[in-house]
C-alpha cells in the first residue's frame, strides 16, 4: 500500500510540473543559464562565475 502512495505521490507532482510548464508557455530554464555553456566547461559570461570574481 505504502508503494501505491508513492508512486501517486510521484505522478501527482510530475502532473504539476507539467502542467505549470504547459501553463507558462516558455521553455525550461536552469538557474544561471548553464546550459548555453555546456560545451566548455566554465563559461565566461555565466553570471554565478562574473558574482564570484567581484567578491
Amino acid at each position: 500500500m505504502e508503494i501505491l502512495i508513492a508512486v501517486l505521490i510521484v505522478l501527482l507532482s510530475c502532473l504539476g510540473l507539467a502542467l505549470g510548464l504547459m501553463l507558462r508557455g516558455k521553455p525550461l530554464q536552469t538557474s544561471c543559464e548553464g546550459v548555453a555553456c555546456i560545451g566548455g566547461g566554465q563559461c565566461a559570461v555565466c553570471p554565478r562565475r562574473a558574482r564570484a570574481e567581484e567578491a
